[in-house]
């Protein structure tokens, strides 16, 4: 084989390289494409379906809920809001506003009654926060139930409290339901209604940097 025969061969052997080349770096990218593709509709979808999700549970919470007791007139304008740092006597218990201790409660889970003063819990309610209160003898599975019904937000309280009308209790500023177990819908629906909703009286104030030490 002469050079330039040679020559020949070494320039085809380039030439159909470069061809491979060029359909492996098309191919590359086409299916890179295909896969962006397919992770952008795949989030897009998860997005929509999260906000009719959201706007459903919106509209959910924004029709009165079946139950709920109004204390202290609309959104509980009516009650004191006044720091002492004296006993105060409130009706009904658990407490869902009136004058409280200068210091909130900070929101959390709590496994002790003795760990939640009425007085600052009442404060925390005044920044927005739901107080779910449960009879002590619930059945461990239902206060599991509660734990997580109220992990959705950080203006959540949740406690044991003795002498609570039914088993469980939810409370906001003014606002007040009685549950008859911790399965009731009605629960996630007034958490969304109520943390942070229009009854808050310091809307903006913090659940955290108070009192308390949450589980």
């Amino acid at each position: 084989m002469d050079r330039a025969e040679r020559a020949a061969r070494a320039a085809a052997a380039r030439k159909e390289a470069e061809r491979r080349e060029k359909r492996h770096r098309t191919l590359v990218i086409a299916l890179t494409a295909g896969a962006v593709a397919v992770v952008v509709a795949a989030v897009a979808t998860v997005i929509v379906v999260d906000q009719r999700k959201d706007a459903a549970e919106a509209a959910v919470a924004a029709r009165p809920i079946e139950g709920v007791q109004e204390f202290g007139g609309e959104y509980g304008r009516d009650l004191g809001r006044e720091h002492v740092t004296t006993e105060v006597t409130y009706d009904p218990l658990p407490p869902v506003g009136g004058n409280h201790d200068q210091v909130w409660q900070n929101c959390g889970v709590y496994t002790d009654q003795a760990q939640v003063a009425d007085r600052n819990a009442v404060h925390s309610l005044e920044h927005g926060a739901v107080w779910v209160t449960y009879d002590p003898s619930l059945p461990a599975d239902q206060v599991e139930v509660l734990r997580e019904a109220v992990s959705v937000s950080d203006f959540t309280l949740l406690s044991p409290y003795a002498g609570v009308p039914s088993p469980v209790v939810a409370s906001a500023w003014g606002e007040q339901l009685q549950l008859p177990s911790a399965d009731d819908p009605r629960l996630a629906v007034f958490i969304r209604k109520y943390v942070n909703g229009p009854q808050t009286p310091e809307p903006g104030a913090p659940c955290s940097g108070g009192v308390g030490t949450p589980a």
